[in-house]
């Protein structure tokens, strides 16, 4: 029996970095992987589908905008197989990024299923060969979450397909179907549009992108009617049927039921957390009734010695929030100073074309919460960065506190807004207000002009608009 004092159960973005986190402290640390080192992300997630968009956009630029950036072809031959090795390239490179981390920071790996069989000993089953049994003076679960589907929706891999299933096709279909108008349909719906995919989209909701405010939805919407993605929302998928030709759809709308046709259907409608079979109720960790690991702010389960980071504890379900607490739980297990997370103030991005970023409350909830609001908004049509990019549909808005300029959220859509988020959560987290950004001299020209001409407009006094 091998002995650590710490364990970490997921290979993930937010364990993988709790491993390395553990080690650097002094701690004697093994981390336990299923599958695949990197986890969903790495293998078949938030990379290879950066790498796919990518080319989407350099596909759509050439079959859509040659002209307008002066140039032409006879005979255009796009090989999607070529993007998707490149994707399948980057994924590789990167995990095998993380397995030599693993060997740098003197991180035994195992690789197989875990179950905990006490709160301080982990059962390893690995796929060939014999059960390991690990004792740990602290354990980290970060299992991650799947998929999940609706009744009348059963995935066969083939022509109604999951994430994985899709990220992993070398081919492109006709026309495809997307459940679900979050950031995974979106993302593929860019992804396969700019190939010249016929592409549906069915969210049940109100707007695309769910989580984020009206008006980025709307310009996503408006973005995707210029590119000819169909886009129906408040409608809801009855049924999906396969035939030899490919799945047929019933789509019950407010106008009635609508059935269409596609070679493909991509269901994105939400996930679930990987916390069955590991043996947790069995030991005394308490899940909510979803199946989500609670936790403390310290990353705490109800176990003394256990801790949750990531997906499987529902808190915010992003890669990058699942590597701070990460690192939080490896600095409580270790006893030296950490943070407190607030997930509110975490960043988010989808990767959609215009892509759209997101932090804090959008200016009806921070009215809920009782603020007296002042918003400062600035497009990027006038921003000659985004004009030279030939990419400035979209804009940057901000919400502030009018008292103080305090910085309450930013919601943002258009040319890498991604790339814009960390001055702002910066500047919140460390009290900065809008003064403070408007009075920052930013670089001319450059996309980030816009953060300061929406804080300068917050405070009533930008000067391009």
């Amino acid at each position: 029996m091998k002995e650590y004092d710490v364990v970490v159960i997921g290979a993930g973005p937010g364990g993988y970095v709790a491993a390395i986190r553990s080690s650097q402290l002094g701690l004697k640390t093994a981390i336990v992987e299923k599958r695949w080192l990197g986890g969903v992300c790495l293998n078949v997630g938030c990379i290879p589908s950066k790498a796919l968009i990518k080319n989407a956009e350099v596909a759509h630029t050439l079959r859509e905008r040659g002209r307008e950036f002066g140039f032409s072809f006879d005979n255009l031959e796009l090989d999607y197989k070529v993007a998707y090795e490149r994707s399948r390239k980057v994924s590789d490179r990167l995990v095998r990024g993380v397995g030599f981390l693993m060997k740098k920071n003197n991180i035994d790996v195992h690789m197989g299923a875990a179950k905990l069989t006490a709160k301080d000993t982990v059962e390893v089953t690995p796929e060939e060969g014999e059960k390991e049994t690990l004792k740990a003076k602290n354990i980290i679960i970060a299992t991650g979450s799947h998929p999940f589907t609706v009744p009348g929706v059963d995935l066969d891999g083939e022509k109604v397909v999951d994430y994985e299933d899709a990220i992993l096709r070398k081919e492109l279909p006709e026309s495809v179907v997307i459940i679900g108008g979050g950031a995974i349909g979106v993302e593929f719906a860019t992804i396969w549009n700019g190939y010249g995919v016929d592409v549906t989209i069915v969210e049940m909701l109100d707007h695309l992108l769910p989580t984020e405010d009206e008006s980025v939805a709307a310009e996503i919407e408006k973005a995707y009617k210029k590119r000819k993605i169909n886009v129906m929302t408040k409608s809801k998928v009855k049924i999906v049927e396969t035939n030899d030709k490919g799945t047929k759809v019933t789509v019950e709308t407010k106008d009635g039921e609508e059935v269409i046709e596609a070679e493909l259907t991509l269901a994105a409608i939400g996930f679930k957390p990987n916390s069955n079979g590991l043996g947790l109720e069995e030991i005394g960790v308490t899940l909510d009734k979803r199946g989500f690991i609670e936790i403390d702010e310290k990353m705490a389960t109800s176990v003394k010695g256990i801790y949750a980071i990531g997906d499987v504890t529902g808190k915010l379900l992003l890669a990058h929030v699942a590597q701070a607490m990460g690192v939080v739980a490896a600095e409580n297990i270790a006893g030296v100073e950490t943070v407190t997370l607030d997930y509110n103030m975490m960043p988010r991005a989808t990767y959609s074309y215009p892509q759209t970023a997101s932090f804090g409350y959008t200016e009806a909830k921070a009215k809920e919460q009782g603020y007296d609001v002042a918003v400062g908004e600035f497009p990027f049509q006038p921003n000659g960065k985004a004009l030279g990019l030939g990419d400035y549909q979209g804009f940057v808005k901000v919400v502030t506190d009018k008292k103080y300029g305090e910085l309450l959220g930013a919601q943002m859509v258009g040319p890498e807004v991604s790339e814009l988020l960390p001055e702002l959560t910066l500047a919140q987290r460390f009290e900065l207000t809008a003064h403070e950004i408007g009075r920052n001299v930013h670089a001319h020209p450059t996309l980030t002009e816009a953060i300061m001409e929406a804080a300068e407009q917050a405070l009533g006094k930008a000067i391009h608009i």
